[in-house]
C-alpha cells in the first residue's frame, strides 16, 4: 500500500514583524558586550546571510496547539476525510505551548491530544502524541505515517509541524531575528493511485554534535538566571548541515531509484538561505552537476524560520499556487529535506 500526501493546510500568522523594527534593540554578544556596529548594519548583514527581510508571530491569544488546529482543519477539508477516520494524530512541535508574554512551555496535556479536541474527534482509536525532533519532526513524522500505513494499523494520519518560536527568543540574541511562528500539516493517507513516499532516510548525531541547538540564558547579564532561551553555535550548525545533509539526501535517492534529473522541487527546512543553497549545491555535487534553475522554493525571506512548521507550509503553498514561479504536478518527484537540534537530520524522495 502506497502512502500519499493526500491534503494539505496552513496556518500562516497574521502580525508581520520586518528586519526594521528591530533596530532599537539592545543586542549583546553571548558574553554580554555590546556588539561594535550599530543594528542598521547588523540587520543588513543578517539578511544578506540569511535572506530573512520579514517574519509573523502568532497574534496573543493563539497558542502552539491554536494554530495547528487551524492548519489541521484546512488538511482535513482539503483531503475531502471524514475526521472521524482518522488513526493518527502525529504532532512535531519542540517547545510546547508558550502563552504570549511567558517562557515556559505547557505539554500536559500533549499538543496533540489538544489538536484532537479542538477538532472534536470523537473516535477514542485515533491516537494522538507529540513527536520532539528539532526541525526535522515534520519529515519524521511523514515517516512514522508511513511506517504504520505500510504496517497496515492505519489508513490515513494528520501530521503536523507548528511552532511559536518568538516566545522562547533571547531579544538581546541577535540570533532572535532568525525566529518566526506558523503552522503546516498534512494528510497521510493509504493510496493506491495517488502519490508515494519513495524513500527515506533519517540520522542523529548526539557524540558531539547534540548540544549545537540548547536551552541558555539570555546574553543580558542582569536578566532574570532563571529563564531559558533558544541558543544555538551558528557556524557549528553551519558546517554540520552542509556536510551531512546532501548525503542523506543522496542516500535517499539512491535508494528511491529516481535519477537526480528527474527531480522536480527540493523542499528544504527555511532555516538560513545561504545554507540552503549551499546544501542544495553540495547535494548535486555529489553527482557532478549544477544545480537547475527553479529547483528550490524558499519562503524564507517572507516568513522566516518557523522550525517543524516551515516545509509543510511551503509544500502546502506550492501545492497550491500561492508561491511565484513554482508549481508542481501530479507524477513530480520532490525532495523534503531537513536539518535541526538533536542534531537530527532526514530526508524523504516522494512522488506526487
Amino acid at each position: 500500500m502506497n502512502s500519499a500526501i493526500t491534503g494539505t493546510g496552513s496556518y500562516v500568522p497574521s502580525l508581520l514583524v520586518a528586519n526594521q523594527q528591530f533596530e532599537q534593540n539592545e543586542f549583546l554578544n553571548s558574553d554580554g558586550s555590546p556588539f561594535k556596529h550599530p543594528n542598521p548594519v547588523i540587520i543588513e548583514k543578517f539578511q544578506a546571510i540569511t535572506g530573512i527581510a520579514e517574519r509573523r508571530y502568532a497574534e496573543a491569544n493563539l497558542n502552539t496547539s491554536d494554530i495547528a488546529f487551524l492548519a489541521a482543519e484546512k488538511a482535513i477539508a482539503d483531503a475531502g476525510i471524514d475526521k472521524e477516520e482518522l488513526d493518527y494524530i502525529i504532532f512535531a512541535h519542540n517547545f510546547g505551548d508558550v502563552a504570549h508574554g511567558q517562557s515556559q512551555g505547557d505539554t500536559l496535556p500533549s499538543l496533540a491530544s489538544r489538536v484532537k479536541h479542538l477538532l472534536r474527534i470523537k473516535n477514542v482509536k485515533c491516537v494522538a502524541y507529540d513527536l520532539l525532533f528539532g526541525c526535522p519532526g515534520w519529515i519524521e513524522g511523514v515517516i512514522q505515517a508511513n511506517a504504520f500505513i505500510k504496517s497496515g494499523i492505519a489508513k490515513k494520519c494528520l501530521v503536523i509541524g507548528a511552532e511559536t518560536l518568538s516566545r522562547i527568543v533571547d531579544p538581546f540574541d541577535r540570533d532572535s531575528m532568525i525566529y518566526s511562528d506558523g503552522a503546516g500539516a498534512t494528510i497521510v493517507a493509504a493510496d493506491t493511485e495517488g502519490g508515494q513516499l519513495l524513500s527515506h532516510a533519517s540520522g542523529t548525531y548526539a557524540h558531539d554534535e547534540a548540544f549545537f541547538l540548547f536551552y541558555g540564558k539570555s546574553y543580558k547579564n542582569d536578566a532574570k538566571k532563571d529563564t531559558k532561551y533558544i541558543k544555538m553555535y551558528g557556524r557549528k550548525i553551519y558546517e554540520f548541515a552542509v556536510t551531512h545533509v546532501p548525503g542523506a539526501m543522496k542516500s535517499c535517492l539512491d535508494e528511491s531509484g529516481v535519477a537526480i534529473s528527474d527531480i522536480k522541487k527540493i523542499f528544504i527546512h527555511q532555516a538560513n538561505e545561504k545554507m540552503d543553497e549551499a546544501i542544495v549545491k553540495r547535494f548535486y555535487g555529489l553527482y557532478n552537476m549544477e544545480v537547475p534553475d527553479g529547483i528550490m522554493p524558499m519562503n524564507i525571506r517572507e516568513m522566516g524560520n518557523s522550525s517543524v512548521a516551515t516545509i509543510p507550509t511551503l509544500f502546502d503553498m506550492v501545492r497550491n499556487g500561492k508561491l511565484e514561479n513554482h508549481q508542481i504536478q501530479k507524477g513530480d518527484v520532490v525532495i523534503f529535506a531537513s536539518v535541526g537540534a538533536g542534531m537530527n537530520v532526514n530526508a524523504i524522495v516522494y512522488k506526487v
